[in-house]
């Protein structure tokens, strides 16, 4: 350290405290996966309170691991220790988190993200020296059911009851009967959604990822839907006209020429028809975005988003935290004329899109 830098000793111990709290964290994401992945979350908060003998007699497991897991998931307070009674429980809010699928927070799904980013280090740092890209279909498995997961929960939460209407109109032309495609639709959760509440339209999704729709595919037939159809087709040469309705969630920022892929989204709307585009949230200006959410979505951003749209042609590399002014302006040279952010969470920005 150089002698011409001071220390001061307080800060210096608050930094050290943060980055011990960030080891434990990323220390502790292998164990959200182990305790999602064997059950032991919905175990726990489905029949609670129990020891750790308990708790692995009803998953299955072992007793020894299941007590070390429990203490390092007390220590993290994702699950409630009782010293007197030697029991482990879990409070409604970290069940809605971690083991309630259905509930409008739950995030054990994202750590199959994470896990994606630390398999896929040694590809990302080989592109950090060569400024190349890592496709999205170059990544670990893990990545693909862990992006699903994580984002259904908001689209589960607000989709149907918050964006689509207020899109001007987009509810009255699905009731009717509309004609909707969905791209980069990956394992088609968004889409499924969709047609689930409007039976009388008619849904198309469509993900260059084969992978992906073959997991599409079946969804879909497990849901029993009739109204909808899954396609492999890039974001630029995706096949049908005249759509009522087009959306894009959380996929344009990953594209390599996203203006391209909204030229053609463009070309194939009705002419009153909609693009609804969802992206990350964030804020125009950087210093604005330096908070948790930022954080998550920028280091998301270097392991998966910006390499992936490397990998492609034109290689723009939104990034995922764009920002609603450079989305507009991908809007605007492919052509949109009316453009209207129509809702947003603390994770997602909704843009209106209109010829």
């Amino acid at each position: 350290m150089s002698t011409a830098m001071s220390v001061d000793e307080g800060r210096l111990q608050a930094f050290m405290g943060k980055m011990v709290d960030d080891m434990s964290a990323a220390m502790s994401g292998a164990l959200v996966l182990i305790g999602d992945k064997l059950g032991l979350y919905k175990a726990l908060a489905g029949h609670g309170p129990l020891t750790p003998r308990q708790l692995a007699d009803r998953t299955g497991t072992s007793e020894r691991y299941v007590r070390e897991w429990l203490a390092a998931q007390a220590a993290s307070d994702y699950v409630t220790y009782d010293a007197k009674s030697g029991h482990f429980s879990m409070s409604a809010e970290q069940a809605m988190a971690l083991a309630q699928e259905d509930s409008p927070v739950f995030l054990a799904g994202a750590f199959d993200i994470i896990a994606a980013a630390y398999m896929d280090e040694p590809k990302v740092r080989q592109a950090f020296r060569t400024g190349g890209g890592v496709g999205w279909h170059e990544h670990s498995q893990c990545l693909f059911q862990g992006t699903e997961r994580f984002f259904r929960t908001s689209y589960t939460a607000h989709l149907v009851q918050e964006w689509l209407p207020a899109l001007d109109g987009a509810v009255a032309k699905l009731e009717k009967g509309a004609r909707v495609a969905d791209v980069g639709c990956g394992h088609g959760a968004s889409t499924i959604l969709m047609a689930r509440a409007f039976p009388h339209a008619r849904f198309f999704g469509f993900d260059y990822h084969d992978g992906s729709i073959t997991r599409a595919r079946k969804a879909a037939e497990a849901s029993g839907l009739g109204n909808l159809h899954f396609e492999v087709a890039s974001a630029k040469a995706f096949r049908g006209s005249d759509f009522d309705l087009i959306t894009a969630f959380d996929c344009l920022h990953d594209m390599g020429d996203p203006v391209g892929a909204a030229r053609r989204i463009r070309e194939a709307l009705a002419p009153d028809g909609i693009f609804m585009l969802v992206e990350p949230f964030a804020r125009d200006r950087l210093a604005d975005n330096l908070n948790p959410v930022g954080r998550m979505y920028y280091s998301a951003s270097t392991m998966i988003c910006t390499p992936a749209s490397l990998s492609q042609e034109v290689g723009l590399a939104l990034g995922a935290q764009a920002g609603e002014a450079r989305l507009r302006g991908v809007l605007e040279e492919a052509g949109f004329t009316r453009i209207r952010r129509a809702a947003e969470t603390p994770f997602n920005l909704i843009l209106e899109a209109r010829p």
